[in-house]
């Protein structure tokens, strides 16, 4: 019998911009490597499409600012034409009262001082504590965590000593913020700070960002943290906005995915991922192909790998019971929508484009909003599952990015929260109620900008079971599992496999169910790299 031959050295499942990172670093180091993409564009969440005639938008993310500074170096990103634009300011809250609450800017701490003193001078301090706290995870975001095994392992030992020294680099101060980012929620956190209601929310309302709970449950703070490790144009917390939406990104690093030598194939479905003796060595195709490499590496949601693309005879009892319990779910309801002219709010009139139409526009004025929105979705007590007042985001990126929509005229993000990421059978699911949840989210933005709903040509909208079946987001969870201490570092996914390394030998997870998270990084794929190449003893490299 002839030796099997592999088709590449290595096929990556999933072409979002995790996948194309790990491959493009993969390729550079020497290794034929091949990316398979089930829909018709690579990207996953991070493509730009038309969704109404003339009009484009990014699907699903949205925004930029977690893309790290590294990848964009050593993959070119610039060279490839991707231009990342600042905001002007990052907030701006329209209030049911009339008046209005900016947040940044450059006379961001004169605003604030009208609302609240106190808070003006404290806020520095605040940020000046998360910085501390940044500046040593942000290390640690490129590091492969510890793995913790049955067995003595030299190098989790060594990976143990060097988050222990990272973290030693904190003063007593310093550890205990660390332990109550870690440990306590976003509102108990802001409350401590800060007493200006509509402050808290601004700030507040990344602890809530693609995350189905209340502000004030418990590890909902580390999700705020999350959303600051990044910088835009080498300026740390800032928010921006990809030219071209966030397809740019993924193009990019597609483009020089393809100049390295990448194999790259759309409309490429995974049915399965073929086991030998314990070990992965290739997939099957929907379409009845078979492909062979010596390592398959998962770009996929670890929940969505293990249950659909894994025979259940191919994992232990102890990995499929703790894979089904793994948390995915998300709040969100995510629209795209034409605009025939921009909003004209109560709070800032006109529709001819002013500072607060390029920021993000949060509808949502207090913490206690937004557990009330929690709560009202998930209680079901008035409807199947949604909040009937919802906290929108609307970030309309026509302002920074003429490219997207027709002249004088305008596209929108809305990122609602809060939603059931499941709706029961019993009462229609998800797909009975969609427009009737866009209209409430229309609705909500029109009773502050009154011409809103007016002014809609068009939209899209995904509830949590659309961004599932499209994006293969489960639960509609942007970032593949929930971002509680118990799934996070060693733990992401699960114990024994935090370093990149699945439940069969050569078999790889670059993910953002992986060490570090969600959002656009590009750090999953490219830690995921570095670890196939050390075991396959190739010298990782840009």
């Amino acid at each position: 019998m002839s030796p099997r031959r592999d088709d590449c050295d290595v096929l990556i499942v999933g072409g979002g911009h995790n996948g194309l990172v790990c491959a493009a670093y993969l390729a550079g180091a020497g290794l034929r490597v091949r990316v398979l993409e089930r829909r018709g564009i690579v990207g996953g969440a991070a493509v730009t499409e038309e969704f109404h005639p003339g009009f484009r938008n990014s699907l699903a993310s949205y925004t930029v600012s977690l893309l790290n500074s590294q990848v964009i170096a050593d993959l070119r990103l610039a060279a490839h034409g991707l231009r990342v634009v600042e905001r002007p300011y990052s907030n701006f809250l329209p209030l049911p009262d009339g008046r209005a609450f900016r947040l940044g800017g450059p006379d961001g701490l004169a605003e604030l001082a009208r609302w609240s003193p106190r808070d003006a001078a404290r806020l520095p301090d605040y940020y000046a504590m998360l910085d501390r706290i940044v500046v040593v995870l942000r290390a640690l975001m490129h590091q492969t965590p510890p793995n913790v095994s049955d067995r003595f392992v030299l190098a989790d030992w060594l990976g143990s000593l060097t988050v222990a020294r990272q973290l030693k680099s904190l003063d007593m101060r310093g550890r205990r913020d660390l332990l109550d980012l870690f440990s306590k929620s976003a509102g108990e956190l802001l409350d401590d700070w800060f007493e200006c209601e509509p402050l808290k929310a601004a700030l507040g309302w990344d602890s809530i960002v693609g995350n189905f709970a209340s502000p004030y449950t418990p590890g909902s703070a580390y999700v705020l943290l999350h959303h600051v490790f990044g910088e835009v144009n080498g300026k740390s917390g800032v928010w921006g906005h990809a030219i071209g939406g966030m397809g740019a990104i993924s193009e990019a690093i597609a483009t020089e995915c393809r100049a390295r030598g990448v194999v790259i194939d759309t409309g490429a479905e995974v049915a399965q991922v073929l086991v030998e003796d314990g070990r992965a060595v290739g997939v099957a195709l929907t379409d009845g192909r078979e492909l062979r490499a010596g390592v398959v590496a998962s770009n996929l949601n670890p929940k969505l790998l293990y249950t659909r693309l894994i025979a259940p005879a191919h994992l232990d009892e102890d990995t499929s019971s703790r894979i089904r319990r793994y948390r995915c779910g998300s709040g969100t309801f995510r629209m795209n929508v034409a605009l025939s002219e921009l909003p004209d709010f109560r709070a800032a009139p006109g529709t001819t484009l002013q500072p607060h139409h390029q920021s993000g526009i949060l509808i949502g004025d207090s913490l206690g909003y937004f557990e009330r929105a929690y709560f009202d979705a998930k209680s079901r007590e008035h409807n199947p599952g949604w909040a009937r007042a919802p906290v929108v985001e609307l970030v309309i990126s026509s302002t920074l990015d003429d490219s997207l929509a027709p002249p004088g005229q305008h596209v929108a993000s809305l990122f609602c929260q809060h939603v059931n990421p499941v709706i029961d059978a019993a009462d229609g699911g998800w797909d009975a109620h969609r427009e009737t949840v866009a209209q409430l989210m229309i609705d909500t933005l029109d009773a502050q900008a009154p011409n809103f709903a007016r002014s809609v040509l068009g939209y899209d909208a995904l509830t949590p079971l659309d961004l599932e079946r499209r994006l293969g987001l489960v639960g509609g969870d942007i970032f593949h599992g929930a971002l509680g201490v118990d799934q996070l570092f060693s733990a992401r996914p699960l114990l024994g496999q935090g370093r990149y390394r699945g439940a069969l030998d050569g078999l790889y997870l670059c993910g953002s169910g992986t060490h570090p998270g969600g959002g656009v990084t590009g750090l999953p794929g490219r830690n995921a790299a570095r670890e196939i190449l050390r075991d396959l003893r190739r010298d990782p490299r840009p």
